[in-house]
């Protein structure tokens, strides 16, 4: 957490040697060939130790460019993260912006020796630790994915809740654009962005489960040995309460995270649905759970000498990662509009 990036590369040499990046794509190139189901496992136990480091930003950003399916523009970079060689994330928000697309204002300037672009990505996930930015740009007026060095680029860090997981706002000052850069513009960036923003957020549901997951079980083991009034404070009925709470929101969330995960394999219609369910499930019980734990841990629970101050931190921010409860809900209620 005290480090600039938290990144470890032995740790990441052990991730990128199980293709933790690839396990949900085609083997074909390069992938395990398995389902969101299994990455939603794998998620949720990244999650249980509060792993910190670039996982989720790479990931989204391996997904973009697998689904891009272009591979003579993207191979390199794709080959280049499976194997660890590079990191990377997506640069998405804008300052007046939502995690909807379509709000995306940043373009790209046509000039003598091609494009060059001048603007401000902010919340960008592990900008430090990225070595690539694939940038969500307007090119006459479609969204496009670019690639950009992070050597071209100027970052600052931002303030963030999570330490294990750092955001900073990225700057591009004039920086020129080959053409070859512009990986995709048009519907088929539109889908590529759509499909590995559902993925992220799919991760991110899984990340949030494996947290309270956590602060459960810490919680019903302190439960068992603490003693109050010469008794344990788990056999109060108050604080039981508490715990069978705790374990029904857990259960639940896992639940319609799992559902999500396979209705996205699946390519079911209800699918995004099925999706913003779970991430607003997430976010209102992650943030329950985490107080609850607070409440039976008493002023330990308050402090650094415990870890659960860290799941309390990682919850908070994945409240707000691809759209809190309140955004999801919207979605929802637009989808059973239309």
């Amino acid at each position: 957490m005290s480090t600039e990036t938290t990144f470890d590369p032995a740790l990441w040499k052990t991730i990128t040697e199980q293709a933790w990046l690839a396990m949900h794509l085609p083997e074909s190139i390069g992938g395990l060939g398995l389902g969101l189901v299994e990455l939603a496992v794998v998620a949720e136990e990244t999650s249980r130790a509060c792993m910190p480091g670039p996982f989720l930003s790479s990931l989204w950003a391996t997904t973009l460019l697998a689904r891009l399916n272009k591979p003579a523009l993207t191979s390199a970079y794709l080959n280049s993260l499976i194997e660890g060689n590079m990191k990377a994330t997506v640069a998405l928000l804008e300052s007046d912006s939502e995690w909807d697309p379509h709000q995306v204002q940043l373009g790209l300037k046509k000039n003598l020796h091609g494009w060059q672009i001048n603007g401000k990505k902010t919340f960008v996930l592990d900008g430090a630790a990225a070595d690539l930015f694939l940038c969500i740009v307007r090119k006459d007026e479609e969204l496009a994915v670019v690639a950009i060095p992070k050597a071209t680029a100027t970052l600052a860090p931002l303030p963030v809740i999570d330490a294990t997981r750092k955001l900073y706002e990225v700057s591009f000052n004039n920086v020129p654009i080959r053409e070859e850069q512009i990986l995709a513009a048009g519907r088929s960036a539109r889908e590529a962005l759509e499909y590995s923003t559902l993925v992220a957020t799919l991760v991110v549901c899984a990340e949030t489960v494996g947290a309270i997951q956590w602060v459960l079980e810490a919680t019903v083991e302190y439960a068992k040995t603490r003693q109050q009034f010469g008794k344990i404070i788990g056999s109060f009925q108050a604080v039981q309460h508490q715990c069978a709470d705790m374990l029904l929101y857990t259960e639940s969330a896992r639940a319609a995270t799992r559902f999500a995960a396979w209705a996205l394999t699946a390519g079911i219609p209800e699918a995004s649905k099925a999706l913003s369910v779970a991430k607003a499930y997430c976010s209102d019980m992650g943030r329950e759970v985490c107080n609850h734990g607070v409440q039976v841990h008493g002023g330990i629970g308050f402090t650094w000498e415990h870890d659960l101050h860290l799941y309390l931190k990682r919850v908070t921010l994945n409240q707000f990662l691809f759209g809190d409860a309140v955004y999801h809900r919207e979605k929802i209620a637009r989808a059973i509009l239309d």
